[in-house]
């Protein structure tokens, strides 16, 4: 025939039971905290602007108002989550006069890798050539443009988390007309 066990006895096996499940959820929490501050910390991409076919830009033709110019943009995602965005429109300034719009499509940039994205900016030559500094930076053989852009979209961390993130980016493009050489400075910054 059993007895019961004593209630000071369950009691003292439901106090440790409840210390050591404590102490369990104070070290997952401090190994995530630590996690997010450390590891998982967002970093911002390293971006770079490429301009192809300059060589075949024709900035004078008649009746025509929009030329495309081919954009490769290079992104170098350096976080351990990938990051998805939506499709957005980028911008191409002279100074400060709006000279194309860039559609940039839905893309996933992967964790830890560089991913080329490709962009055709239709250039609306008119207020190219309506700007009085355009043309006498031709004759010097270089001009610059800015390039600013805002990718909405999501990071995946784990495959399990998904966090919405804004990407601004800003870039400077230098454009040498005489030996087609360009090159792009660029600053990010990701909000999450």
């Amino acid at each position: 025939m059993g007895y019961p066990k004593p209630k000071s006895m369950t009691n003292r096996s439901l106090k440790i039971c409840l210390f050591v499940s404590f102490i369990f959820l104070i070290i997952v929490a401090t190994v995530i905290i630590s996690l997010s501050l450390t590891i998982f910390k967002p970093k911002n991409p390293d971006v770079s602007l490429y301009p192809i076919g300059l060589k075949d830009l024709q900035f004078f033709q008649p009746n025509v108002t929009i030329v495309p110019l081919g954009l490769i943009i290079t992104i170098v995602n350096p976080n351990y989550g990938g990051f998805k965005t939506k499709n957005t429109t980028g911008f191409l300034n002279y100074h400060k006069t709006l000279v194309a719009n860039v559609p940039i499509k839905t893309e996933f940039l992967p964790a830890r890798s560089t991913t080329n994205v490709t962009a055709i900016a239709g250039l609306m030559t008119q207020n190219l050539i309506s700007d009085a500094d355009f043309l006498s930076d031709i004759e010097d053989g270089s001009f610059n443009l800015t390039a600013n852009a805002t990718l909405h979209g999501k990071v995946h961390m784990i495959k399990v988390f998904k966090l919405k993130a804004t990407v601004y980016l800003s870039c400077d493009m230098f454009f040498n007309i005489t030996s087609f050489d360009t090159h792009s400075s660029c600053i990010t910054k990701i909000k999450v």
